[in-house]
């Protein structure tokens, strides 16, 4: 299997490989406050630059129109005892609560299931974040557990992540 080049069209957004071009509007994106207290960073052009190029990251511009409004990415664990893709995900706060960001996952999770023969997918928002809990359960993302001090906070300190997946029988289309 391999990653496409096609774009990725769900019902309210489309997923399009990232490149240079969309950095300034994928910083954009980064750099609200929002964004930022949950996807940190010093260089956000160095970052998504690094993204982009990295061959083993499949990282997606998510496009409103014509509006890039985040960005969605996976990578896969290869070893066929333990095969699975991991997805993460940032979106413009504008666009909060319309949709977009399950409409992205939704898009995504379809691809993987179906085009990259995933059976499995995992996702790891902060324990904290319950918008984004809410948002991967309508796709059909399930609780695993707590992983405990999973990262550091913009303040320094160990904050809890919850560790999600979903099983391709699971998908809610």
């Amino acid at each position: 299997m391999s990653a496409t080049r096609e774009p990725l069209r769900g019902a309210l957004v489309t997923l399009r490989t990232a490149v240079e071009d969309d950095v300034d509007a994928l910083v954009a994106v980064r750099g609200t406050p929002e964004v930022m207290a949950r996807w940190r960073g010093d260089d956000l052009a160095a970052e998504v630059r690094e993204s982009i190029a990295d061959p083993e990251l499949h990282y997606y511009a998510i496009l409103r129109g014509d509006r890039i409004v985040g960005a969605i990415q996976w990578a896969a664990e290869e070893e066929p005892d333990y095969r699975h893709a991991s997805i993460d995900i940032f979106v413009d706060p504008s666009v909060h609560g319309r949709g977009v960001g399950t409409d992205a996952v939704r898009t995504l999770a379809a691809h993987l299931v179906d085009d990259e023969g995933f059976h499995r997918l995992v996702i790891d928002p902060a324990a904290d974040n319950e918008p984004a809990i809410r948002c991967y359960a309508k796709v059909g993302f399930k609780p695993v557990g707590i992983m405990r001090q999973y990262e550091r906070g913009a303040d320094g300190t160990w904050h809890d992540g919850l560790l999600m997946d979903l099983l391709a029988a699971e998908l809610a289309r």
